[in-house]
């Protein structure tokens, strides 16, 4: 499985967790799964409020966690 491999998805931020991890409820699933700031943006500063909604990257390995990669 190469990197481009992962599945992409919206959804809200509805909880934030310690260390930089947030629950996110996502558009199309009823329960809200653990979502983890990517490197790029801690790289730069990208803040992440309750209530914004974000795109997540999950492996198709493990579909209760995902990387956040943009904020919207």
């Amino acid at each position: 499985m190469a990197k481009e491999d992962s599945i992409k998805l919206e959804g809200k931020v509805v909880d934030v967790l310690p260390n930089a991890m947030f629950r996110v409820k996502l558009d199309n699933m009823e329960n809200p799964i653990t979502g983890v700031i990517s490197g790029k943006m801690r790289q730069h500063n990208i803040k992440i409020l309750l209530g914004d909604r974000v795109e997540v990257d999950f492996s198709p390995y493990d579909l209760t966690r995902g990387r956040i990669t943009r904020r919207k």
